[in-house]
């Protein structure tokens, strides 16, 4: 059995401590369509690094969180999706795992980067008060000491994506940093390929992308 990384148990330890909520990723109910805007959401992890969905532009995010009951199974998918993307992060040591490669599309032109799919847990915690932030932080760090966990003390994910409680929810940021879908419930193997596939599709639309911005603009004559 593949161990899981610290990151996993980390955040479930973290959201016993708040009471509050954490990250998850998920999609097997319903899918909310949102109309397309460009968000960023700032956080700090737990190394109190600055951490912003906008530095990943080009690539697709996807934001894992839930309440805490759902913990437990946030964090399982969000392991589950990484790896559906990163398969070789099933043997990696815990300081590569955020960085094995993602598979490849089919087709993709040589030379021609690769749009990576960034599954990032945030931990939910408006209900931790401001004086024991530190001890999140430092409890974090003890159990996570490699891969980064975004820090959300303010409830700025509830704010802007909603929650669905006791159930695992993920908001899903294209490569052009919009917000593409918010989705909730748990996944079974057919949810997190319908999952990986719009992932996917949303990965080649960057092709498409950069053909359109390489074109030149109109002559002025």
């Amino acid at each position: 059995m593949t161990r899981r990384p610290h990151a996993v148990r980390a955040l479930y330890v973290l959201a016993l401590i708040a009471g509050g909520g954490l990250a998850a990723c998920s999609a097997a109910t319903e899918a909310a369509e949102l109309r397309p805007q460009v968000v960023n959401l700032a956080f700090e992890d737990q190394f109190r690094n600055r951490r912003e969905t906008a530095q990943m532009r080009g690539d697709v995010v996807v934001l894992v969180y839930a309440s805490r009951t759902a913990a437990e199974a946030a964090v399982e998918l969000g392991r589950r999706l990484h790896l559906r993307f990163h398969p070789t992060a099933a043997g990696a040591a815990a300081e590569e795992w955020s960085r094995q490669p993602v598979t490849p599309l089919p087709g993709w032109p040589a030379g021609v980067r690769m749009p990576d799919v960034h599954v990032i847990p945030v931990a939910c915690l408006p209900e931790v008060p401001k004086p024991l932030h530190a001890v999140a932080r430092s409890r974090l760090r003890k159990e996570s000491e490699v891969v980064s966990v975004w820090l959300d003390f303010e409830g700025a994910m509830h704010e802007a994506f909603g929650m669905v409680p006791d159930a695992p929810n993920i908001a899903v940021i294209d490569t052009q940093g919009r917000t593409h879908s918010v989705r909730a419930g748990h996944l079974d193997d057919l949810g997190l390929a319908e999952l990986a596939g719009l992932i996917d599709r949303l990965r080649g639309q960057a092709r498409a992308d950069q053909r359109t911005a390489a074109l030149p603009g109109p002559t002025v004559r």
